[in-house]
Parts: C-alpha cells; structure tokens; sequence
C-alpha cells in the first residue's frame, strides 16, 4: 500500500526513467552519472513510496511492469516540466538546447531533413537531435510514453494528450511511367483514378490511407496491386517501370523526379493534399521552443517550383 503522503523526488523519478529506457542498471547509472547502489536506492525507494513494483529485476534482464509502462509517460512528463522550469529559470526557456528526441513519417524525412538539419546547425546550434523515422501510429505511441519529445506527421493525428502546429500543406501529385495516357495533365479529375493500377506503400503508412480514402470519396475503385513496398522511393521506381500509377506528396517531386522516369500529372482545383505538422504531448513545457522548431521545419520544406 502507497504512502498517501509521500511525494517523489525528481532524482527518484529519473532513476526510474533512466533504468526503463536502458533496460540496464549499469547503464542507466553512467547515463545520470551516478554511482549504481545510488541508482538502485533511488529506485528502490520510489517504488516503496508508492507501493507499486515499476521494474522487474532477474540476474539476466530487467523488464518494465505493466505498473511501470502505465507510469512511465507521466514521470517523463513531470521531468519534462522540471527541465523547462529550470530553463525559464535560468533565462533561456525560449531557446532549444541541449538533446531533443524528433520522430518523423517515412514520406517526410527525406524531402525535409536535407535542408533542416543544416538549418538546425545554423540557428540552434545547441541542440543535439536525435532523428527516429516510423509509421505514424508507432511515432505517436512513443510520443505518449515519453521515448520522442515531438514527431513530424500528417495532421490530424486525432492523438489525445497532443497539441499540434501545422507546418505546412502540399497538394498530392499523381506519378506515372512515360507515355502514360494521363501523363502532363493539369486538370485530373480524381475519379479519374477508378480503374487505374494504383500502386500504394505498405500497411501503416499514413501516405497508403490517406491514397484509399481520396478514391473513396469519389468511390473510385483503382485496380488492387501486389505490388507494395515500405519506402516511397522504391513505389516511384515501380511506377517508372511500367508497373503502374502513385500519388506522391508535393514536397518529394524534386528528389524522386530526379532519380526516376517519371511524368507527372496535377489534380483539378482544389487539389486533393495534406498538412503536414509537429505534434508534442499538451503537458509539455516547451510550447514556445518547440514553435521555434516548428518554424525551422516549415521553412525546410521544398516549395512548388
């Protein structure tokens, strides 16, 4: 049973974040930079102040309890909000420094980083990013839990807990092997696609749902494919090969027209398209910073030429 009086301390709380995230208690130490017996006591105590058993321990392995994956959210959340209190202590709560964990979608890293990251040297030279490139619903869990501070997708996430800045929005474009009857086109009707081999990236994707959800609103039905993959990349070089048609995002035109035979071919007005966003858990206390992160990645996006 909890001490109903008890209160946690903060070094009590990272011991536990530490150990959940290395899996180790040796490595965990050196990531605080504490002695291990100090780790372990931290541990120890927080879990008897609460009542709850967080880690599991074996002579070969340490696990999260059920408890502890349940709690591990909100602990990594209440550091967040210490961090940032004691930056906005120290005066510099409105710049970005020192680690940020960035996830971001497949259809997204590689048209934006290229122009971001020198950007990021450049104004937050402070920062130290760490980049994790996943299917949105993987990048929102870890959102949740704590293992990514913001991630890079297509909005609405319709994620509880998050708060979302809208980056930018780009219409979709339909891709097409050379000498395809719709080739060059500026008016594409989407319906149109009914009847079309439409060539879509695997199961998760956001890019694949948001494909099928365009055709049904105008019950069009594209002919099913075998054909998918798990990058945008190798679908436009299936799509140069004759295999069939695609949709891709305006920002990925200039990388996979560059590499790839493609034509390419534009929806009537209004296009068909998606915003593109940065989502954070609502709790955190860096709303301004990450607004400034968000401005960097918008002007990192590559514009319709």
């Amino acid at each position: 049973m909890s001490d109903q009086t008890y209160q946690p301390t903060l070094s009590q709380l990272r011991a536990f974040v530490a150990v959940a995230e290395c899996r180790h208690f040796g490595s965990a130490a050196a990531c605080l930079n504490v002695r291990q017996p100090t780790l372990s006591q931290a541990l120890a105590s927080l879990e008897s102040g609460l009542g709850v058993r967080l880690i599991e321990r074996s002579t070969r392995r340490v696990l999260v309890t059920p408890a502890g994956e349940q709690l591990l959210g909100q602990a990594k959340s209440i550091l967040d909000a210490a961090d940032g209190f004691l930056a906005s202590a120290a005066g510099v709560g409105d710049t970005l420094a020192g680690p940020l964990r960035l996830g971001i979608i497949p259809t997204v890293a590689p048209y934006v980083l290229p122009s971001f990251l020198p950007a990021l040297h450049t104004h937050l030279p402070a920062l130290v990013l760490h980049v994790v490139e996943d299917q949105t619903a993987r990048l929102l869990d870890s959102l949740r839990t704590g293992s990514l501070d913001v991630a890079v997708l297509a909005l609405p996430s319709d994620a509880a807990g998050t708060r979302e800045i809208p980056l930018y929005t780009e219409e979709f474009v339909i891709a097409a092997p050379p000498g395809h009857e719709i080739a060059g086109r500026v008016d594409v009707d989407v319906a149109a696609l009914d009847g079309m081999p439409l060539l879509l990236l695997d199961d998760g994707h956001c890019l694949r749902d948001q494909t099928l959800d365009l055709c049904r609103s105008v019950d069009a039905r594209p002919l099913p494919g075998d054909t998918r993959a798990t990058s945008l990349s190798t679908v436009v070089q299936c799509v140069a090969g004759g295999l069939g048609v695609t949709l891709v995002p305006e920002t990925a035109l200039p990388v996979e027209t560059a590499r790839a035979n493609l034509e390419t071919s534009r929806f009537a007005d209004p296009a068909p398209g998606r915003t593109i966003g940065l989502v954070f858990r609502s709790t955190s206390a860096h709303v301004e910073r990450y607004e400034a992160l968000a401005s960097l990645l918008a002007d990192a996006a590559p514009t319709r030429g």
